[in-house]
């Protein structure tokens, strides 16, 4: 097998990875076998603490992904309100305890963390729906900010700004690094992410259908199946809204809200236990689970390293390509 060639960035010169190709840390996905195998491809693995039912759980989670790579990989923490918070100081300790020395925060501001995490030495990626809040992560010290277009899974916030307006945007204005995240898949996506800018990429559903993602083979069958029409935003009406997998469930969902339904009325449809079991036993209508609209180009379920060879080696090809269409002007 060839070698496979490198893209350097600000932020893989950050990060000390080899290539800007970041899994991201998915509900219930992100576990020791697939966090290794991206980072041991050179890219950036990420454990999602929060799958993990308690920290202790964490650090054996971290654990047993260093007995399967000893390149770096990091850890999501999500900070969501809730009527019924997970412990999130403990979890943060136990990453500190851990040795751990790249966390990917998500949800509410990270500024809580910060200080903890800077005298530790640990660098901080927090992922942001708008330009605003990545401006606001970088006055409170991240290393870098991963930045979501509309087109992602999960919450892609308010303002409906896609990937290709939204990162330019970030690039005009940031001075850390940044990745771009929602909607990309494969090469051809990362060139376009870093021709508009960004240092690299996150993807999520590309990664949550690899051979080492521990969802279902029948979720990973049903994203190679689906177009990128098959997703439905749901809470719109409630200002929190969220890009799900288009099923009976989901679509159950928008019905009820469309119609005046408030929280109270979903609340047991889109309980996070049901997901899990869609993931677990992939019956795919058995509650709300998270994927992209960039399902719509995905084709295939690989391993975790091939995607992420792959995918630099296609956009070196792209880069170079596109780069032999500038004509110089004629000598008169």
């Amino acid at each position: 097998m060839s070698e496979t060639p490198r893209l350097k960035t600000r932020f893989t010169e950050a990060l000390g990875i080899e290539h800007p190709v970041v899994q991201g840390g998915m509900m219930w996905v992100g576990r020791a076998e697939l966090a290794a195998a991206v980072s041991e491809a050179g890219g950036l693995g990420m454990i999602t603490a929060l799958t993990q039912p308690t920290p202790a759980d964490l650090v054996a989670e971290i654990e047993r992904a260093r007995t399967m790579t000893d390149k770096p990989f990091g850890v999501n923490l999500t900070i969501l309100p809730s009527i019924n918070p997970p412990p999130y100081d403990e979890y943060r300790r136990a990453i500190v305890d851990a040795g751990v020395t790249i966390v990917e925060t998500a949800g509410s501001s990270p500024e809580p963390h910060m200080e903890m995490f800077a005298e530790h030495g640990i660098r901080v990626i927090h992922k942001c729906t708008s330009v605003r809040h990545a401006l606001k992560a970088q006055r409170v010290g991240v290393t870098a900010v991963s930045i979501d277009g509309f087109e992602c899974a999960g919450h892609p916030g308010e303002d409906d700004v896609p990937g290709l307006v939204l990162i330019p945007a970030a690039a005009d204005v940031l001075e850390i690094p940044f990745i771009a995240s929602g909607g990309f898949a494969d090469g051809r996506g990362l060139a376009a992410a870093l021709s508009l800018g960004a240092d690299g990429v996150n993807m999520g559903s590309r990664f949550m259908c690899t051979v080492e993602s521990p969802v279902a083979q029948r979720v990973k069958e049903r994203i190679v199946e689906a177009s990128e029409l098959d997703t439905n935003l749901i809470f719109r009406s409630l200002r929190n809204t969220a890009r799900v997998a288009k099923n009976a469930v989901s679509d159950e969902v928008v019905e009820i809200l469309a119609n005046g339904g408030q929280f109270p009325d979903v609340r047991d449809l889109v309980a996070g236990a049901r997901g899990r079991t869609v993931f677990e036993q992939g019956d795919l209508d058995a509650g709300i689970w998270t994927v992209g609209q960039v399902q719509g180009i995905i084709r295939d379920i690989p391993t975790a390293g091939e995607v992420v060879r792959r995918t630099v080696a296609e956009a070196v090809e792209v880069l170079r390509s596109r780069l032999a269409l500038v004509a110089e002007p004629a000598v008169a």
